[in-house]
């Protein structure tokens, strides 16, 4: 049975964050033109959406008409607790989106006014319960399915017309209840990981030439605590991976610092892992220019702040909340790094920060609301 602590931290917050809705609504100045987009994975039960909203150079969100749009699947109305329920194709294209309810993939071409629009039909996830999904620079995706009976990582082929094939002999079994929280490329596309949250364990593969998997020696490798979810490569040292370890208990949240070899073997970077003084982080991100690192503290409601050194240790710089007082589920850097979106479970909401440096400000017009009726995880912001 998969560990809840990310999943509940939020929910007994939703009726307190309600009368913020009307405000959150009107986010968006009338001047403020649309730079981009965002999108949320709604993991609705019976038929799964995506909500998708126009991206300001404010910062603010609007939904654009039309949202939530349906993409063929089914959610499971409950919260999945793993990160990349939603990716990006690298050329902005196409979403990639898991239907964890009916074990699918969604696919949906990105129109010009940013409307999601279908392709084809969902093709199976290759398991069961798929919660997080990978892309790499050179189109093969890999899936993490964390259900009974169909419990792995699973390879597939995104095609230029948007058509996702399976990748026939990559299917690697991981333990029924490892509870696999998040399946990642880094940023070259030679080396593949996997957090299980349930077991604290990391699954590291080299990426053959024809897309399979090869295990390092040694892997699974043991987490540096309880609960591995999030995970991240940074970006400008692509060998430099850091998790997070969020079922510590109250206030004793860490993230781990890693190095990863040529052989996919992972070792310790410096004191890792390093406290963060929380409690339950969940989901990191970092910078495009690989100099911090985002950990969002569910179950504390606020975000902690982390330089990083060139040789992959850590230095605290502090946390910031959140104004509603909400957990989260999932964060993603908009592409010129200035804004972090943060998207809610509990709460139904899109929190928007400032970043300059290491600093986080929410923004005024933060939170924007998602959909009632969802189960949000997994953001993408282009």
């Amino acid at each position: 049975m998969r560990k809840r602590t990310c999943l509940a931290a939020g929910g007994s917050l939703l009726a307190a964050t309600i009368s913020l809705f009307g405000a959150a609504s009107a986010s968006a100045s009338p001047q403020s033109p649309v730079v981009g987009h965002t999108y949320v994975n709604d993991n609705t039960a019976t038929a799964n959406t995506i909500a998708a909203f126009d991206r300001h150079a404010d910062g603010s969100l609007t939904p654009i008409p039309g949202s939530p749009f349906n993409i063929g699947g089914a959610g499971l109305g409950v919260g999945l607790g793993s990160q990349g329920a939603i990716q990006a194709s690298r050329n902005g294209k196409f979403l990639l989106a898991v239907d964890a309810g009916s074990n699918q993939i969604s696919v949906v071409h990105l129109a010009a006014n940013g409307v999601p629009e279908l392709v084809g039909q969902p093709v199976s996830s290759g398991g069961v319960e798929p919660v997080s999904i990978a892309i790499s620079r050179y189109g093969l995706v890999y899936v993490a399915n964390v259900g009974a009976g169909g419990s792995n990582y699973t390879g597939f082929r995104l095609h230029s017309n948007g058509t996702l094939a399976p990748l026939r002999g990559s299917t690697i079994s991981v333990p029924e209840g490892s509870g696999v929280g998040d399946v990642l490329f880094n940023a070259t596309g030679n080396r593949l990981v996997g957090t299980r949250d349930n077991t604290a364990l990391i699954d590291s593969f080299a990426v053959l030439r024809d897309g399979r998997l090869l295990a390092a020696q040694g892997s699974p490798f043991p987490g540096q605590g309880l609960g591995q979810i999030g995970a991240e490569f940074r970006p400008t040292r692509p060998w430099q991976l850091f998790v997070t370890n969020a079922h510590n208990g109250t206030g004793l949240g860490t993230v781990s610092a890693f190095r990863d070899n040529y052989l996919g073997q992972l070792h310790p970077i410096g004191s890792s892992p390093y406290p963060d003084g929380q409690t339950a982080p969940c989901w990191v991100e970092i910078t495009h220019d690989g100099r911090y690192l985002f950990a969002v503290n569910t179950a504390s409601a606020n975000i902690s702040r982390y330089s990083i050194n060139p040789n992959g240790s850590l230095i605290l710089l502090g946390s910031t909340p959140f104004s509603n007082g909400a957990g989260s589920f999932d964060a993603r850097l908009s592409p010129d790094g200035s804004t972090l979106s943060v998207t809610g479970n509990g709460t139904h909401v899109v929190s928007v920060f400032a970043v300059n440096g290491g600093n986080l400000t929410e923004l005024p017009s933060s939170p924007t609301p998602l959909p009632a009726g969802s189960a949000p995880t997994g953001i993408v912001v282009l």
